[in-house]
């Protein structure tokens, strides 16, 4: 009788556990239930804010004449906003940070120190036929250069302004350096499947048989996200890509609006009818983002550029939004 009395006591023991881990796990059921409902409307609010972003940008855009890309990306939650974003564009001036990518990368390796000297030269061969061509002050935005023709200057000189001032001596004499196509073949490396640097500047053959250099917004905001997270070349190298490139003396499109203490790293490039804007914006917390903003077929250049600018405000607000 004892015997049977405990095996009673062991059943109703084990009934009862039984009874409460099925309610513990019904209990982690509702908890799991709720974590994920919880999440799904965290993630469909975010969903909603960035497709109404999405939806303002194309609205400011569509009051303009002109064909226009986006590519934003915050660097710490990996959210983007994307608009033609695989759409080509000519390069204009953009295609200076694949080269600088470029001459960090071939320094790095060994093939010339940064220190290095070049001749400053104004002869360059087209890439159509070989024929020589040169460049014009008055077409460059950095003619300081041009009265150190014959004379020599260090790499890093000519790829500071070729990045801050745009000079387009600077960027032929460079490319010349370190090759235009080893420049795409870098791109390719870094997951820029888009980016064709085929040449300089002012190859005037070239371009009458539409042999440009191109950019896509996607592929600009690849690069400069390597070059923010110390993937392009090195960390070394990537910090001082960022350094010069906070030394950008155009700044019409996406600082243009945003608060002095906002800073941004970043590579302008206009020709007649574009105007392009790429880089990473760094906010006061310490928080990041890259931004691309492409332009082409522009009727009112000076309208649409501040439409951009509307657009890099609009981004700023919506990431200040989401940071609170």
């Amino acid at each position: 009788m004892q015997f049977s009395t405990k095996i009673s006591f062991t059943e109703r023991a084990f009934g009862t556990f039984s009874i409460f881990k099925s309610n513990s796990f019904s209990a982690m059921k509702r908890l799991l239930i709720l974590v994920i409902v919880a999440c799904s409307t965290v993630l469909i609010s975010c969903q909603t804010k960035r497709e109404k972003l999405k939806e303002e940008i194309s609205t400011v855009f569509s009051k303009q004449e002109g064909n226009f890309a986006v590519a934003f990306k915050d660097l710490t939650t990996g959210e983007e906003v994307l608009l033609n974003e695989r759409e080509s564009f000519h390069a204009a001036s953009t295609m200076k940070t694949p080269v600088m990518i470029e001459v960090y990368k071939q320094a790095l390796e060994g093939k010339f120190s940064l220190t290095d000297s070049l001749l400053v030269k104004n002869e360059f061969k087209s890439i159509v036929d070989g024929s020589p061509y040169s460049l014009t002050e008055k077409d460059d935005s950095e003619p300081e250069i041009y009265k150190k023709i014959g004379q020599k200057s260090s790499i890093l000189d000519l790829m500071y302004g070729m990045i801050t001032a745009s000079s387009n001596l600077a960027t032929n004499i460079l490319i010349e350096q370190v090759d235009a196509k080893k420049v795409t073949q870098t791109m390719r490396d870094l997951g820029a499947r888009d980016i064709q640097v085929l040449r300089g500047v002012e190859d005037q053959k070239a371009f009458d048989k539409g042999l440009s250099n191109s950019v896509t917004a996607y592929d600009l905001m690849i690069i400069f996200e390597k070059i923010a997270k110390g993937e392009a070349v090195d960390k070394r190298s990537s910090q001082a890509m960022i350094d010069i490139l906070l030394d950008q003396k155009f700044n019409d499109i996406i600082p243009a609006k945003l608060p002095k203490e906002v800073k941004v790293s970043h590579k302008t490039g206009w020709i007649k009818g574009l105007h392009h804007d790429s880089g990473i914006v760094f906010l006061p917390n310490g928080k990041s983002y890259v931004l691309v903003l492409l332009s082409k077929n522009l009727q009112d250049e000076e309208k649409s550029i501040d439409a951009m600018a509307s657009v890099s405000l609009m981004i700023y607000r919506f990431e200040e939004v989401n940071r609170k």
